[in-house]
């Protein structure tokens, strides 16, 4: 309905969905009063909308076939007097929640994989609406040991981009419990699965993973490296 500029990077996505999800839960919470008053169930098919400046409205859906963004649950109106009020509210919560995410989905839909990963993380950071209309407290798990890491053997990096040395006994524990995802990794350069007791290391520019011997880098000669480039993102550069 509204769409000025698309944002485009994990970071701008991430804040038109906190926008977003802001108006929905004003509507659902402070605003609510107002809110159940507009869903009168004599009126057509209504839809709950949040907006990228953290506002809220209560409108008929859009006329395009197929419209600019995913739309929103369509008749959420008519519900509205057959429910008890916090079930009602509850239900709208739970369709909103799949609304946000899938707008944030569709402005990603050029991201990478390692991209699309990092826009859930932070979704998955803040609590639902869900959780925050019925007062549910979000389970926080204990963070993932792999997070921020570009390479995985005996070294990784940190976030600020210094490598540091892994604790052998840690990283075989905290990879057995993470092996399933691991193995979806593939090398950049031979194509072979991840395994946990082989070096290896991922590129900066395009993100792919690869064997450390299969790009001749050993994990001594990895901490001296701040910014790795693969040999295809090395060749690139070079060119240009």
């Amino acid at each position: 309905m509204e769409m000025a500029s698309s944002p485009r990077t994990v970071e701008e996505i991430f804040d038109d969905y906190s926008a977003r999800r802001a108006g929905v839960v004003r509507a659902l919470t402070n605003d609510v009063d107002e809110f159940y008053a507009l869903c009168d169930p004599e009126k057509e098919n209504l839809c709950l909308y949040g907006h990228p400046n953290e506002t809220w409205e209560v409108n008929l859906p859009a006329e395009e076939v197929p419209p600019e963004l995913p739309e929103p649950a369509l008749g959420i109106n008519f519900a509205r007097d057959g429910m008890d009020r916090k079930d009602w509210l509850s239900l709208v919560a739970v369709h909103s929640d799949s609304w946000l995410i899938s707008v944030a989905f569709y402005f990603g839909a050029r991201l990478n994989r390692n991209e699309r990963k990092r826009l859930f993380s932070l979704i998955n950071d803040v609590p639902t609406v869900f959780e925050v209309v019925t007062e549910r407290k979000p389970i926080k798990e204990k963070p993932s040991v792999d997070s921020g890491s570009k390479s995985r053997g005996s070294v990784k990096r940190s976030g600020d981009g210094q490598v540091v040395k892994s604790n052998p006994k840690l990283t075989e524990d905290a990879y057995e419990d993470d092996e399933d995802e691991h193995n979806e990794t593939l090398c950049g350069s031979c194509g072979g699965s991840y395994s946990a007791d082989e070096f290896w290391i991922g590129c900066d520019v395009c993100e792919r993973w690869f064997h450390g011997k299969c790009v001749k880098i050993t994990p001594a000669k990895a901490e001296s490296i701040k910014q790795y480039k693969c040999p295809s993102c090395s060749l690139k550069r070079n060119r240009q």
